[in-house]
């Protein structure tokens, strides 16, 4: 995936040094306005020097409180997306407690791994019968230039108005475009493929039966879908399958047709060898000589016996082969 993301390379220092600065200041500045206030009180008659005192105390106090705006804590598989009025500057990730220039402005990611289980979706496979499928997709964060500025994350997301500050918003929108996104990739791959291969003749990949396949493909078309807002597939695959309500049970009266129709092959296959057998085994062993009619009659009821789905009733024959 190509990325514009770069690591940002503005002045970083450390967290607690600053808190430890600007408490320090905060103090100053406020024992400086206490100080103004009651020598600008005293009857003096010369007002200059409590004036300085209390108006650089409430500059101080003012910038000082600006400072305290430049602190950010990052933990891990986090980032700050940090802009200079209206210009990307870069991404930051290093863990921990820190201090940027406050007129930075920061829009918090997150970069851990989640999970989308998409709905079953009805869609048409490649012979025109209706299927239901669903998805499970793992995902996470990779460019995060591309996330925030490459979509329109702003507007998808349910509060525009914070999303500065509020990265459940921010996720919640980039969530929502990957479902889309899903739903799409999901009916074109689903498209291309039948659900089964109903005669067991064609050697084409099919949706119930090359697993692997349809899910290494489904995962690229997903792929090429995020790059653009700059997500990274890291596993996706058909969690649901089955045909739609309304023909189901055609479907499955089909299936079990086929399957006491390849039963019914195997059964005859395995008679019609037994039969053979038989009349073999008869012939070289000398046991009975059997003319034409005889061996129909005998093939005829073997085949009945071994492939009948009921036990047969024997009938002892107490006359001559010759009667």
């Amino acid at each position: 995936m190509e990325t514009k993301e770069f690591t940002f390379k503005g002045t970083v220092l450390n967290g607690f040094l600053m808190l430890f600065v600007t408490l320090a200041l905060l103090i100053a500045s406020i024992v400086g306005i206490i100080y103004g206030i009651i020598m600008l009180s005293e009857e003096s008659g010369n007002d200059l020097p409590g004036g300085l005192l209390l108006g650089g105390s409430v500059l101080l106090l003012i910038l000082d409180i600006i400072a305290m705006c430049g602190e950010l804590q990052l933990e891990p598989n986090e980032a700050k997306v940090v802009t200079w009025f209206g210009k990307y500057s870069g991404t930051f990730k290093q863990t921990g407690f820190y201090w940027i220039n406050p007129f930075y402005s920061t829009k918090k990611v997150s970069l851990r791994a989640r999970n989308l289980d998409a709905e079953p979706i009805k869609v048409n496979d490649k012979v025109g019968n209706p299927i239901m499928i669903g998805l499970v997709l793992v995902w996470k964060l990779k460019d995060t230039y591309k996330a925030l500025f490459e979509v329109d994350s702003q507007t998808m997301a349910a509060n525009p108005n914070t999303m500065g500050s509020d990265t459940k918003g921010l996720m919640n929108a980039l969530e929502n475009f990957v479902r889309v996104q899903s739903d799409a990739a999901l009916r074109q791959v689903a498209g291309q493929y039948a659900y089964d291969d109903e005669d067991n003749k064609s050697n084409e990949l099919t949706l119930r039966s090359s697993a692997d396949e349809i899910n290494e493909q489904l995962e690229q078309k997903l792929d090429e879908r995020l790059a653009l807002a700059g997500i990274e597939v890291v596993e996706a695959r058909i969690n649901y399958l089955a045909y739609a309500p309304e023909i189901a049970a055609v479907m499955l009266r089909r299936q079990q047709a086929s399957a006491i129709i390849t039963a019914r092959e195997k059964i005859v296959e395995g008679a019609v060898s037994m039969v053979k057998m038989a009349l073999d085994k008869l012939s070289s062993e000398e046991i009975v000589e059997l003319d034409d009619d005889k061996k129909a009659a005998m093939v005829s009821n073997l085949l009945v016996v071994l492939c009948g789905d009921e036990s047969a009733q024997p009938v002892v024959n107490t006359g001559t082969l010759n009667h």
